[in-house]
């Protein structure tokens, strides 16, 4: 049985997990802490890993990284470097994923945080060798990628207690709990790796999915041309329904439970699959069909509930920008020769996307 559960249906996989595909069940799952806790890793993950008094604490505490005034203040630093990467991609292939995406998650999170641009070059190889190990499944190589992660954070650490200055990141090492004590290093580290780690690979993701949308279904680049932040903000959250790079998350039964009519036993894993969720007929009634209006109230992108994604509005002003960017260019073309590659299980969206921007408003037919 694979992964996956069909819409409407809840499985267990080869592993045992219970694998929820339905959406009102993940919905239902989501919303209750209490009876399905997200302490599902050995290791420490602040926030999205806390449960109860310690998760809305963590959360109270950090969340004001991602409020309105922070991220209206950081959006001309994101516009700058979209425009200058989309510049200088120029009317030459590239690789939507790579080439733009990464490069541009990479910048913008440097910019946010105050990380040196000297970083870009290191931060890019683990993004690449953070996708690789997640495609191969071996958990030694996985384990070595986040090692590697967490030495770079702690450097950063180190060069910030010696020498503070005004960004994210030296804020952060000034922060308490409400005891008083400060974040331990080993809870630093955890907080920058959420914010960091797994946004930089999704960035690069979400961004191959909204410009392979761009480059095929030319027919709507004039709306979104024109559309004012929050219309465009609702599109891509719907392009992003559609064909969801963000696959799972996992939770872990803390008593007997039943989950839409199936038996779970306290200690059980219970993967949220997001992707089929967001395709469940049942609510959508046509889940390629293009209604950010519509779909809005039941998309699942971020998740839902408590521990809803944190960085959501900071990331989906990155994706506002980048977008716009593009859009700026030209009109988005496939490469012909050069088709799309998706992505293997369990990452989603696409490996690579090759397009050019056409400063022209001519757009080719190239079969996607």
């Amino acid at each position: 049985m694979s992964e996956s559960a069909a819409p409407g249906r809840i499985v267990r996989d080869e592993s045992g997990r219970v694998v929820v595909g339905d959406h009102a069940a993940v919905v239902a799952v989501a919303q209750d802490p209490t009876t399905f806790s997200s302490a599902v890793s050995r290791h420490l993950q602040v926030p999205n890993g806390l449960d109860g008094d310690a998760h809305a604490e963590a959360r109270r505490l950090l969340d004001p990284f991602f409020d309105d005034a922070e991220v209206e203040a950081l959006t001309p630093s994101l516009e700058r470097i979209a425009a200058e990467i989309v510049a200088a991609l120029g009317d030459r292939p590239f690789d939507a994923v790579t080439d733009l995406g990464a490069r541009f998650a990479v910048r913008a999170q440097s910019a946010w945080l105050g990380w040196r641009p000297e970083l870009e070059e290191e931060l890019l190889g683990w993004v690449e060798d953070n996708r690789s190990a997640t495609r191969s499944g071996d958990p030694e190589r996985t384990s070595e990628v986040a090692r590697r992660f967490d030495a770079i954070i702690r450097r950063i650490l180190d060069r910030r207690r010696a020498r503070p200055v005004d960004d994210v990141t030296t804020r952060l090492l000034g922060l308490h709990w409400e005891d008083g004590d400060p974040l331990e290093d080993a809870e630093l580290v955890s907080v920058l790796r959420n914010w960091t780690a797994g946004d930089l690979s999704s960035i690069a993701l979400c961004t191959g999915v909204l410009v392979h949308w761009l480059a095929a279904n030319p027919r709507h680049r004039a709306h979104l041309v024109d559309a004012d932040g929050p219309a465009l903000d609702a599109a891509i959250d719907e392009i992003l329904r559609a064909d969801d790079p963000f696959v799972s998350n996992r939770r872990v039964a803390v008593r007997d439970t039943v989950i839409d009519g199936c038996p779970v036993a306290a200690g059980d894993t219970v993967v949220l699959d997001w992707r089929l969720a967001n395709r469940d007929p049942a609510v959508f009634a046509d889940p390629d069909a293009f209604d950010p209006v519509g779909n809005a109230a039941a998309n699942l992108v971020y998740g839902t509930g408590p521990h809803v994604c944190p960085g959501r509005p900071l990331a989906t002003r990155e994706l506002r920008v980048v977008v716009r960017a593009v859009l700026a260019g030209g009109a988005v073309e496939f490469v012909e020769g050069a088709p799309p590659e998706r992505e293997l299980p369990p990452v989603a969206g696409y490996r690579t996307v090759p397009v050019r921007v056409q400063p022209s408003a001519r757009v080719s037919t190239i079969s996607t």
